[in-house]
């Protein structure tokens, strides 16, 4: 596979400006093992990567450093793999591009979009940091964290890998909607099986609601799954829509940064359901407190 090239094996940056480095991963693969069919508009959605090492040097040397947020749509045929995303980046580190700062910042955010753009068959929004905005906004603000839920500590947690039946367990049987997230999210990597801890969030209005307690035990079941952090979230996705055909699903992702790099997938049955700020790349957002 593609992302095996890079995946699990030591590789130095590249010496210069290297966007053949970058590798694009078929989003089907996973998709189809789901039986999910974006062509059908199954759901909308964007990839937002927050990337806090990006660096590069204007014509006289000066280093110019912050964060880059680059978002592209989850209908694309590809998302990009990380750690090949990583050394790109990283391959600007001793890479001079103009005379001012301004005019660097430009030419890389527009290098940056061309390269993934062309890597990934799709536009890419780009947007540079230079300085953390004041009073950020966050779209999670209202959601009831699961594990903080009275009795939690007598509630039996078994399963560490994904069991979907979990969350037919005392489900309602009256329409309702909730609004709730949990930091107890954690997967595996596809490739390597390093660790992804991240928080879940996850708005639902149907007319069968999942219990609290049962709800939180199938996000813990995907505690030894290898996915990629994208496919975590379709997978959670589509079990709830299996099982409660809602009228209102939002599932965000929001995983702790690894490499530099996060990487926070947001996936909904209808585009106002989104986050409102996240899949902006021109509005940074306050970050979770692992991220």
């Amino acid at each position: 596979m593609e992302e095996e090239k890079l995946l699990g094996k030591s590789i130095a940056y590249p010496k210069t400006y290297c966007p053949d480095i970058l590798v694009a991963v078929p989003r089907h693969l996973n998709r189809e093992i789901y039986q999910i069919d974006p062509a059908t508009s199954f759901f909308y959605g964007y990839d937002s990567w927050h990337c806090y090492e990006a660096s590069f040097l204007t014509s006289n040397g000066l280093p110019v450093s912050g964060i880059l947020k680059l978002v592209y749509p989850a209908e694309s045929e590809y998302l990009v793999e990380s750690k090949s995303l990583k050394l790109y980046l990283g391959s600007f580190q001793m890479y001079r591009l103009e005379d001012t700062v301004e005019e660097s910042i430009s030419l890389f955010c527009r290098k940056v979009a061309e390269d993934l753009g062309k890597c990934l068959h799709t536009s890419v929004g780009i947007h540079f940091y230079s300085n953390s905005p004041a009073n950020l906004p966050f779209d999670f603000s209202d959601y009831e964290i699961l594990e903080n839920l009275p009795g939690i500590s007598q509630c039996i947690f078994a399963d560490y890998q994904e069991n979907p039946v979990l969350l037919k367990e005392n489900c309602s049987l009256s329409p309702g909607e909730i609004k709730v997230g949990s930091h107890l999210l954690k997967s595996n990597c596809k490739i390597t099986r390093q660790p992804d801890w991240g928080s879940i969030y996850i708005r639902m209005k149907a007319s069968s609601l999942p219990d609290r307690f049962s709800l939180l035990k199938y996000i813990v079941s995907l505690r030894d799954e290898n996915h990629f952090h994208e496919e975590v979230c379709e997978m959670v996705f589509k079990r709830l829509t299996d099982f409660f055909y809602p009228e209102i699903l939002s599932v965000g992702c929001l995983y702790t940064r690894r490499g530099g790099i996060d990487i926070c997938p947001v996936r909904a049955n209808r585009p106002e359901y989104l986050p409102l700020y996240l899949p902006c790349p021109d509005i940074l957002t306050q970050k979770e407190f692992r991220q």
